[in-house]
């Protein structure tokens, strides 16, 4: 049998919301391409980065 990805509660997925962020393509191009050499996805680094900035004010959830 192969691998299952974790499928998301019904109450997780209505959690979740999409963050439109406008930048220049080459420097979206570069995040994308590094990320993809460390193994990571930009949504998993932006989210990161989120809640590293909101935690010197207490504010991560």
């Amino acid at each position: 049998m192969g691998k299952h990805k974790k499928e998301k509660s019904h109450k997780e997925k209505d959690k979740e919301v999409k963050l439109v962020v406008r930048s220049e393509a080459d420097l979206r191009d570069a995040f994308i391409e590094s990320c993809q050499e460390m193994d990571t996805t930009a949504s998993r680094e932006v989210r990161r980065f989120i809640r590293d900035f909101l935690a010197p004010a207490g504010k991560e959830t």
